[in-house]
């Protein structure tokens, strides 16, 4: 179900172009303060939990989410509880996001995860949901970074989405419902300013905010990363449920959102 909406720029595009509407698109997040996590790292990690328009760097009020979690070795760990708010202010509004600290023990691939509270945009008369996941590799053992987590829809990498070279291509395959789903758009987006990377990027007109590619019949996906920094894909279906607003059954879109990054090459 497309989810693009029109509104006026308040962030710093609008100082670089001038007051403009443009078509922008939600994005669940997941971002940890490193997705590869060596012997030389604190082994603490910090991880960020975000509902945003990344390319723009414009944020919503996120509630606090259903579930909070992370799968490492087939266990998985609740981390609801350690969860704690964070309010940032923009031109226009504040907003609340999340946060939480983890403690690496043991190597292997960690994969955080987010189930949010539903979203209720009245743009599209429609809520949001989108389930969200991230992997961070820790102290040399590359094992479960393509496992699924059991979310209602996930992105399911066929790339190993670590240790990725800026113009590398990420592939994956979306499942809804743990099946495979044909010729879904996946919307996809950098995080601007992302670490490393502290120069804002000024998409020269509204296409080049977000990427849009289809999956096969296989649910495949392939899209190569341009830029190093943080990238977000996610993978837009309707629910087969819908949710009350206002006393009236309104329909659910789902994403499956998967963060990648990438690292410019010296």
């Amino acid at each position: 179900m497309p989810h693009m909406k029109t509104l006026t720029l308040t962030t710093c595009f609008a100082a670089v172009l001038g007051t403009a509407s443009v078509a922008i698109a939600h994005f669940g997040a997941v971002i940890p303060s490193d997705d590869i996590v060596t012997q030389k790292d604190s082994k603490k990690i910090e991880v960020a939990v975000k509902f945003l328009h990344p390319m723009e760097g414009h944020y919503m009020e996120m509630a606090k989410p259903k579930r909070f979690g992370v799968m490492s070795g087939g266990a998985t760990t609740d981390l609801l509880p350690g969860l704690s708010a964070t309010r940032g202010k923009e031109p226009d509004q504040a907003f609340t996001s999340w946060k939480a600290e983890y403690q690496i023990k043991k190597p292997g691939d960690y994969l955080f995860f987010v189930e949010p509270q539903p979203y209720w945009e009245p743009a599209e008369d429609s809520f949001i949901v989108h389930y969200t996941k991230v992997c961070v590799n820790a102290l040399g053992l590359e094992e479960g970074w393509d496992s699924p987590v059991g979310l209602e829809t996930e992105i399911i990498p066929k790339a190993r989405p670590y240790g990725l070279w800026t113009g590398n291509v990420f592939t994956g395959q979306v499942l809804v419902q743990g099946k495979p789903a044909a010729d879904v758009e996946v919307e996809i987006e950098y995080l601007n300013e992302s670490k490393g990377n502290p120069k804002v990027v000024v998409p020269p007109s509204d296409p080049f905010i977000t990427q849009v590619v289809k999956t096969d019949a296989n649910g495949i996906f392939t899209y190569a990363m341009p830029r190093a920094g943080w990238w977000g894909f996610a993978a837009l279906s309707t629910a087969d449920w819908t949710l009350k607003q206002d006393g009236a059954d309104k329909p659910v879109e789902m994403g499956a959102v998967i963060w990648v990054h990438t690292t410019d090459m010296q």
